[in-house]
């Protein structure tokens, strides 16, 4: 979740710390820090409670020269949010400082046992019992700080992605991963390294994935070094990031989450180029183990928060034109329910970061079971990417808003190229409606960009919905999933609580709470389950409830009963959840807006999910 940054170099490293931290304040804001080694050998370490602005103010009146520097914004795990609790942590004999990304499951036993020889500790955190243990490591066996380092992981039960400097190596960052990301970025006079590339790509396009359980030695004005844990040389392949400056800003949008509600009319493009050809899928994932899709005897997807809702999508796309069979789980309650896993089954792994630590593990326990493993990612040489057996991009780019909207719309998409893709090779979707669906694909940019000009009216519409304080979304067949993503984001960052609940289900219990004070959005295009639908609106309106429906063009019998209609264009059945997630995520956007809410970084979350 935390996001670290590191800068080595000829330069001053402050600027390029505070501008990385910025960057990365989606994966947590509850407080920042820095450590700087300065020409004296000195080691300045600031931190403070809030977000990185509120460091960068902190350290206005502070001495913060020093080309070496690491920094960290923090997303709290072991310890309440405040001053002593954020990163970087420093040993007890102030020469050495760490950041850290992820758990130290076994920090309770270190502690305890570091206590026994003496050591005190300042703060709650797991991350200051490490930094204590290398200090011990280095101290008892009179060695180097890589060697303290790599003694005092073998040590660690848990994930991690850390940074480490030492006034006794004053030219020296020391960084190590397990199951957490980290990036070195290579520049012509300076090394950087990072939660992800986005600090990085200001500098140099030239980056290396560190791999779990590797060490890198970064030192000033040499070569970068990457060890084992076991002390034995790696491989050092160095990547070419594809990705712009311009895709991290703004853009003029007031928030990161508007920009990207936007973006799906050009991020859609670029998720389906070069995939539909003459009507037919090409995905090169899928053609290349085209045995192992032919041949599997069922699908079973993993995946956490929006990639589930799409998952679910998936799964309903998969049976109607695969016609596989699909499971869909948890990723965090898949790796500990024992599940039952052949080699003829196809595990598809979602997730926007490629990072998720409940995904991840997922993973690892499909493969160990036999499994082919299929990834749906955005970010290119993420962890899963790397982890899985193959897969398919999403092709969205970076995604920086905390409530996933373009990552959404690009896994569904990818979801259904993915089914239309195993249809044609097991001959189970006929021509006219690979025809049907694919001309669809191919018109989604243009379908989102008429969508969005539902904007304005939906933000009129939030002036009324504001300060409710409870909200049910509804939906059927493929829109079930949508009305539980509708109601994620409403969640996420407006704090409304929301439900979202097949309608058909709402008599079983939700109806009780349905009453003038609870409004109902309504997610219902043209399809088969129409008059269905209709039923569910007049049975809250038979309440008192207020209705907002999202309805097809032209639907004149919904909107005669409900009290607010959004229309959006007629599309086939199975694409419709692309186009309904839009009015779902600008009502969301509104209402958590004219709340005041800080949208783009609402409280307790984090983009990236790197623990558990």
């Amino acid at each position: 979740m935390c996001g670290i940054v590191g800068y080595i170099g000829n330069s001053q490293c402050f600027p390029v710390l505070i501008k990385g931290l910025h960057r990365l304040e989606y994966r947590g804001y509850d407080s920042a820090g820095v450590a700087i080694l300065n020409q004296n050998n000195e080691l300045n370490l600031y931190k403070t409670r809030g977000k990185v602005a509120d460091l960068e103010n902190f350290c206005q009146s502070k001495e913060i020269a020093g080309s070496i520097g690491i920094a960290h914004t923090r997303w709290a795990t072991h310890g309440e949010p405040n001053d002593i609790n954020a990163h970087p942590h420093m040993s007890a004999d102030g020469n050495i400082a760490i950041v850290h990304n992820g758990t130290i499951e076994n920090y309770n036993v270190l502690k305890q046992a570091l206590t026994k020889h003496g050591c005190e500790f300042k703060s709650e955190t797991d991350t200051e019992v490490l930094v204590q243990l290398i200090q011990y490591v280095k101290e008892t066996n009179n060695c180097t700080l890589i060697e303290a380092v790599t003694e005092a992981l073998s040590q660690v039960v848990g994930a991690y992605a850390i940074a480490v400097v030492d006034r006794d190596t004053p030219d020296t960052i020391i960084a190590a991963r397990k199951s957490s990301p980290l990036v070195i970025g290579i520049g012509e006079d300076a090394t950087y390294l990072a939660s992800d590339a986005t600090p990085i790509i200001d500098y140099t396009d030239k980056v290396v994935y560190l791999n779990d359980d590797e060490i890198a030695i970064i030192k000033k004005n040499e070569p970068l070094r990457v060890i084992t844990s076991d002390n034995e040389p790696s491989n050092i392949d160095i990547k070419t990031l594809k990705l712009s400056v311009s895709q991290l800003e703004k853009g003029g949008y007031p928030h990161f989450m508007l920009k990207e509600i936007f973006e799906q009319t050009s991020t859609i493009e670029d998720s389906i180029r070069g995939r539909v050809v003459n009507n037919h899928i090409q995905l090169s994932g899928v053609n290349e183990n085209s045995e192992k899709f032919a041949s599997a005897d069922r699908i079973i997807i993993v995946a956490c928060g929006t990639s589930w809702h799409a998952g679910l999508i998936g799964k309903r796309l998969l049976q109607d034109i695969a016609r596989v069979p699909v499971e869909v789980e948890y990723a965090s309650e898949f790796r500990y329910s024992n599940p039952v896993i052949t080699s003829r089954d196809i595990v598809i792994a979602i997730s926007q970061s490629g990072e998720t630590a409940d995904t991840l593990a997922a993973i690892s326990l499909a493969k160990e079971k036999g499994a082919f493993v299929y990834g749906i990612c955005n970010v290119v040489g993420s962890s899963i990417a790397r982890a899985t057996d193959s897969g398919t991009y999403i092709h969205v780019g970076p995604e920086i808003g905390v409530a996933s909207t373009k990552a959404f719309t690009g896994q569904v998409t990818v979801l259904t190229m993915l089914a239309l893709a195993i249809g044609q090779l097991r001959k189970t979707v006929t021509p006219d409606t690979l025809v049907r669906v694919t001309s669809a694909i191919e018109m989604l940019p243009a379908l989102i960009k008429e969508t969005l000009g539902l904007n304005k009216a939906i933000e009129k519409l939030s002036n009324t919905y504001t300060y409710v304080h409870n909200f049910l979304y509804l939906g059927r067949g493929y829109n079930y999933p949508s009305a539980l993503e509708g109601a994620l984001k409403l969640k996420e960052i407006s704090y409304i609580h929301a439900e979202g609940y097949p309608a058909a289900e709402m008599k079983h219990g939700p109806i009780a709470l349905i009453d003038h004070e609870l409004p109902t959005v309504v997610i219902a295009p043209m399809d088969e389950l129409h008059d269905k639908i209709i039923s569910n609106i007049q049975q809250v309106k038979a309440r008192g409830g207020s209705v907002i429906a999202i309805v097809t063009k032209g639907d004149k019998a919904i909107k005669e009963i409900a009290d607010h209609v959004l229309e959006i264009p007629k599309i086939p059945e199975c694409l419709s959840p692309i186009i309904v997630s839009i009015p779902l995520q600008l009502l969301a956007y509104h209402i958590a807006v004219k709340k005041g809410c800080n949208v783009d970084m609402p409280r307790n979350l984090a983009k990236s999910v790197t623990v558990e």
